[in-house]
């Protein structure tokens, strides 16, 4: 969604920024059902329970923390990226321009 935002002329940072207010929540609904989903794993009890809440503890703060990391830095990627990448296409087009009117 932020590319295309991009290409029908936002700017880099409002069209970051609308597409990760647009995404956020259902990266959060999703994060916040499966970190749901592993807490009997979490306060598991009986035979095998060590084995299950080791697998349950990295699931869930693994998710958590995932989650967390991607709702920052996606957005914060797709701004460096999309700087370097314009930078570089501005660059050869104006390669291109010279080499054009060297011939001529």
């Amino acid at each position: 969604m932020a590319r295309e935002l991009r290409l029908s002329g936002k700017s880099i940072h409002e069209a970051a920024v609308e597409g990760a207010v647009s995404r956020f929540r259902p990266i959060l609904m999703t994060s916040i059902a499966f970190a749901l989903g592993v807490v009997p794993l979490v306060l598991a009890l009986g035979a095998g329970a060590n084995a299950r809440k080791s697998i349950g503890v990295t699931s869930f703060t693994g998710m958590i923390s995932s989650t967390c990391l991607a709702v920052v830095l996606v957005p914060a990627f797709f701004v460096v990226l999309r700087r370097i990448e314009e930078s570089r296409s501005g660059l050869k087009e104006r390669e291109t321009a010279q080499d054009h009117t060297s011939l001529a």
